[in-house]
């Protein structure tokens, strides 16, 4: 693809953000080309930043080897997590703020300092983080219906929208991230139950994917960066009204309101 292809693909997705739901892009990206797919997701996040957005952190997709296989890859995606992507725990999302939302319930880490280690472990990864917390990613796509290829969802910062911490800040020390169980209720009905194994065996191996990647890419994980591991169990469509929460055993609980703004 041509660097004029890119930037036009980068501008339909921006402009989906505004206008609405854009039709898959097989006609720009080849489905399982994350290169490419990485490119036009880096034109809008160095826009992005020109415009005072600022990075805290990243977030990891396709953890789950179900979703893998339905898309075709053998690895997980990244995106990027901004400033203004956090909800305040117990806060509210905005319907004029999302297209087509749902919600998953997620191990965040905190680092505590730089990595920049191509070879890094899922051990090494662990001891660079300063902490952790229970969190809930909304995801939400530009591509209409959801109907997206491997290519589509990094070009779309990995599908990415809001999230939530929990207030909890939890050591590493005497913390079960394997067999932690997960609940997400949505109004308070059980909408979807997980472990932390669902999460590529181990949030650790998600995390050390994602500082592998970035270290070979040249953007290592940084102190203070938030990294949302990827979901624990299946992911849930909301509409306004709906009170999201989600708790995780051992490191704590989150939600937030989906609320409607809309006339």
């Amino acid at each position: 693809m041509s660097s004029h292809g890119f930037e036009a693909a980068a501008a339909d997705l921006r402009k989906a953000y505004r206008e609405g739901p854009i039709a898959p892009m097989r006609n720009v990206l080849e489905p399982g080309n994350g290169d490419d797919a990485y490119r036009v997701q880096e034109i809008n996040t160095r826009l992005w930043e020109a415009e005072g957005r600022r990075i805290v952190g990243r977030k990891i997709g396709l953890t789950a080897k179900a979703v893998q296989v339905q898309l075709g890859v053998d690895q997980p995606d990244y995106g990027v997590l901004f400033d203004d992507m956090q909800i305040a725990n117990g806060g509210e999302l905005r319907a004029s703020r999302v297209l087509q939302p749902k919600a998953e319930a997620e191990i965040a880490l905190v680092m505590a300092r730089d990595v920049n280690d191509p070879s890094i472990d899922a051990r090494g990864l662990a001891a660079a983080v300063a902490f952790a917390a229970p969190a809930i990613e909304i995801v939400d796509s530009r591509i209409a219906d959801w109907k997206i290829t491997f290519a589509d969802t990094v070009a779309d910062n990995g599908s990415s929208a809001f999230f939530v911490l929990g207030d909890e800040r939890r050591p590493l020390d005497d913390l079960d991230l394997y067999t932690c169980g997960m609940v997400l209720e949505v109004n308070g009905e059980i909408s979807s139950l997980g472990a932390g194994a669902a999460c590529l065996g181990h949030p650790f191996n998600a995390a050390a994917w994602l500082a592998q990647t970035l270290a070979e890419r040249g953007e290592p994980l940084r102190e203070g960066d938030v990294l949302l591991t990827g979901a624990l169990g299946p992911m849930v469509a909301i509409k306004p009204g709906d009170q999201v929460r989600t708790a995780i055993g051992g490191i704590g609980s989150c939600g937030f309101t989906f609320i409607e703004d809309r006339k």
